[in-house]
């Protein structure tokens, strides 16, 4: 019997929302596998309840006796150890151009969290709310509200710099293809990241990259959408 899968997945004061872009990788890759996982409400100074993975941060998978983590050694895992499951990739070239979707997600969300930082501070558990402005000062050489009080003027030229993805998503529903592969979720992931914690438009209705972002949000029954929209 296949040992049962759990995730170490980022919550806020309410445990239901779950808002890591890393996090929402996993919970995708893993709906995507078509594989039942509990996952585990983790806050920032929790780093006790994942000492096992040797690191402090989320996502982190347990399967059996191992403890996976960092989002892309999780998916690389999950394509290996499940292969009966549809492929993430979409084969071995596959994987590495989704690993390159991958770093673009990580630069997508340092543009990001100078938009959301103050959001974000305002969603999080009340034990973790110091830990999280002193460490993102310390990032950032500022205050967090200092980090995003100009955001309104810059948001333009963000949706701007998404040009390349909505000439992509012109030409077909999803970076995949016709279906959504691992790079979809990478990519889909920041979105939903800001979403989960933040009321600032980022993307506007008219958008295709909002309607890519629907679609996503619908997809394995709404897992996504599940998770409200910060108000």
């Amino acid at each position: 019997m296949t040992p049962t899968l759990r995730l170490y997945d980022l919550a806020g004061k309410d445990p239901d929302r779950r808002f890591s872009p890393y996090c929402w990788r996993i919970r995708l890759a893993l709906a995507h596998k078509g594989l039942p996982v509990e996952t585990i409400p983790w806050r920032f100074t929790e780093k006790a309840e994942i000492s096992p993975s040797g690191q402090g941060k989320v996502p982190v998978l347990v399967h059996g006796e191992r403890w996976i983590h960092e989002s892309w050694a999780i998916a690389c895992y999950l394509e290996d150890a499940f292969p009966q499951g549809p492929s993430l990739f979409g084969g071995e070239s596959g994987r590495a151009l989704s690993r390159h979707y991958s770093d673009l997600a990580d630069g997508l969300n340092a543009v990001i969290i100078r938009f959301v930082l103050a959001d974000i501070f305002a969603q999080l558990d009340p034990g973790d709310q110091a830990y999280f402005r002193k460490t993102r000062e310390q990032r950032f050489g500022m205050s967090l509200e200092q980090v995003v009080a100009d955001r309104e003027a810059r948001v333009d030229g963000f949706r701007a710099s998404l040009s390349p993805m909505r000439a992509t998503l012109a030409v077909q529903p999803f970076f995949g293809g016709n279906h959504p592969l691992y790079a979809d979720y990478a990519l889909f992931s920041s979105f939903q990241w800001a979403r989960c914690v933040s009321s600032f438009a980022l993307l506007e209705a008219s958008d295709p990259l909002w309607a890519w972002r629907e679609r996503l949000l619908d997809a394995f029954d709404g897992l996504a959408r599940s998770v409200p929209a910060a108000e």
